[in-house]
C-alpha cells in the first residue's frame, strides 16, 4: 500500500459512512460473491476510512429475504435467474438504502454482484428526486450490464440492473410498490467497458447510454476522459453515485471475479479516477461489487478494492489543496 501521507480533507467527514454489507450471489451462476462484505472489512476497510478521519459506522449485512413473486409472466421475465430471490432482495435493498440516505448518512454499499445496483440505486435516484437533486451514475465496469430478459444470453440478473435503473418495464415489477424514478441513459456513464453484448452495443446506441471502452481510455488517458464528464456535473451540482465492480481491473491485479476479461485498467489508472473523483466533491454514494474472495488470491483483490476507496475518500501521497468545499 501507498503511504498514507494525504488525509480527507475536513469537508469529507462531515457526514457519517456507513458500511452496509449486501451479500448476494444469486445475480450469477458463480457463486462466491456474497463473501465479499467480509473480505472487504477484514481487508482494513473501515480502520482505513477512520484513519482518514471519516466517522464510519458498520450497519452490518443483510440477511437474506424470503422469495417473493414479482408477478412476471412468461413472455417477458419469467426465465430470469433466481428472479424470486432477486426480487426479495431488491426490496429489501432498496428500503434499507433509502433509510441511510433520509437520515443523511454517506452509504457505503459492499456487494455482493452487480444486481444489488436495482435496490441501493433505485433508492438513491428515490432520494435524489425528493431532495430536487439531479443524479448521475459513474459505472466503472468492464460490461455495460445494459441487457434485459429478452436480450440476456444468460439470464443473469447482475447483467441487467442499468436496464433496469433506466426504466425498462419488464424488470419494473422487482420493485413492487415502492417509487422508481428512472434514471435517463446519458445521466449513466459506464466507463470502462471492453465487454459488451452484440444487443447491447445496439441499445446503447438507441437509448444514449454514456459509454468509454478500454480502446478510448487506452488512446486518451483517463484524465482527458474524465475530466469533461466531471465538469458537467459540477456545473449540474450532482449527487454522484459510483458505483466501482471489481472485474474493471485487470485480472492479473484482481483476480477475485466470477467474469474476468483480459485488457483491464491498470493500478494507477483505477487509482486516477478515484483520485479525481474525490477531488469533484460530488459523490454522494458508493458501491463495490462482484468481489468473490472463493476465487481471489491470498486477499489480493479485496486488499486493492480497500485501497481504492481509500483513494476516493481522499488518501494522497502529498497534501492537495481542496478542490471543493460542499461536503463529501
Amino acid at each position: 500500500m501507498m503511504d498514507t501521507l494525504g488525509m480527507a480533507p475536513a469537508s469529507m467527514t462531515s457526514r457519517v459512512t456507513s458500511l452496509l454489507g449486501i451479500p448476494l450471489d444469486l445475480g450469477s451462476h458463480t457463486p462466491g460473491a456474497r463473501m465479499g462484505p467480509a473480505a472487504l472489512r477484514i481487508a482494513g476497510l473501515a480502520p482505513l476510512l477512520e484513519e482518514l478521519g471519516c466517522t464510519v459506522e458498520d450497519a452490518g449485512d443483510l440477511a437474506p429475504p424470503h422469495p417473493v413473486d414479482p408477478g412476471f409472466t412468461p413472455e417477458n421475465a419469467a426465465g430470469c435467474l433466481n428472479l424470486e430471490q432477486i426480487t426479495g432482495w431488491t426490496r429489501l435493498i432498496h428500503d434499507h438504502a433509502y433509510d441511510l440516505l433520509a437520515r443523511g448518512r454517506l452509504p457505503l454499499f459492499l456487494g455482493g454482484d452487480h444486481a444489488i445496483s436495482m435496490g441501493t440505486v433505485s433508492a438513491v435516484a428515490r432520494h435524489c428526486q425528493e431532495e430536487g437533486r439531479d443524479l448521475a451514475v459513474l459505472w466503472v465496469d468492464a460490461h455495460a450490464d445494459f441487457n434485459t430478459p429478452e436480450t440476456s444470453p444468460s439470464r443473469n440478473m447482475h447483467g441487467m440492473p442499468i436496464s433496469f435503473l433506466t426504466g425498462d418495464t419488464s424488470l419494473r415489477p422487482l420493485l413492487g410498490d415502492r417509487p422508481l424514478k428512472p434514471v435517463p441513459p446519458p445521466d449513466i456513464h459506464v466507463f470502462g467497458a471492453r465487454s459488451i453484448d452484440t444487443a447491447e452495443r445496439r441499445r446503447i446506441r438507441e437509448y444514449g447510454l454514456g459509454c468509454t471502452d478500454m480502446r478510448t481510455i487506452d488512446e486518451h488517458g483517463i484524465a482527458t476522459l474524465l475530466r469533461p464528464l466531471i465538469a458537467e456535473w459540477q456545473a449540474r451540482d450532482v449527487h454522484l453515485h459510483v458505483s466501482l465492480d471489481v472485474d474493471v481491473m485487470d485480472p492479473s491485479l484482481a483476480p477475485g471475479v466470477g467474469t474476468t476479461v483480459p485488457g483491464g485498467m491498470t493500478y494507477r489508472e483505477a487509482h486516477l479516477i478515484m483520485e479525481t473523483l474525490c477531488d469533484s466533491g460530488l459523490v454522494g454514494s458508493i458501491e463495490v461489487v462482484e468481489l468473490n474472495p472463493f476465487l481471489d488470491e491470498r486477499g489480493r483483490s479485496a486488499k486493492l478494492l480497500v485501497e481504492l476507496v481509500g483513494s476516493l475518500f481522499g488518501r494522497t501521497v502529498l497534501d492537495r489543496p481542496a478542490a471543493r468545499t460542499r461536503a463529501f
